[in-house]
């Protein structure tokens, strides 16, 4: 994979952060994200720089290993799509290396910070199906609305 998939300054420095993320950078998200920025996934939407900063240190206690691979971006004025691979294993479950894949919106305010992140995947494919007792029910869901 190419060391850069895009020429805006912005969006390059987003993705070396996100594919370099640790737990101790999540002090320094400011440099990111704006004050008030809106973040949303699956599983949460909050609004505001510490309600990012939570999102992102429950994945570090809740997962181990977590990182980010951006595979694409496509960049058009003030926003871009990331297209990503997730890798982490789990805590509590399966040791296996996890892979879900998924992509980010953002939007960047002025000053080049994110202002909106809006992560989209498929947390029952991509989730839910791996966990042990609730990945058989899923997938067995999944058979029954494709048949």
């Amino acid at each position: 994979m190419p060391t850069s998939i895009t020429t805006d300054p912005r969006v390059q420095r987003v993705i070396t952060a996100f594919e370099a993320l640790a737990r101790e950078d999540l002090r320094r998200l400011s440099d990111l994200y704006t004050e008030d920025t809106r973040f949303k996934d699956p599983f949460n939407e909050v609004q505001g720089l510490a309600g990012v900063q939570a999102v992102f240190e429950h994945m570090f206690v809740a997962l181990d290993g977590p990182r980010f691979v951006v595979t694409e971006a496509i960049v058009q004025g003030d926003q871009c799509f990331l297209v990503w691979d997730f890798l982490f294993r789990f805590k509590r479950f399966s040791r296996e290396l996890q892979t879900v894949r998924g992509g980010s919106h953002l939007k960047f305010a002025a000053d080049g910070r994110i202002a909106l992140h809006r992560d989209y995947w498929d947390a029952a494919e991509e989730l839910y199906e791996k966990l042990p007792a609730v990945g058989a029910l899923m997938r067995w869901l999944k058979r029954r609305a494709n048949s």
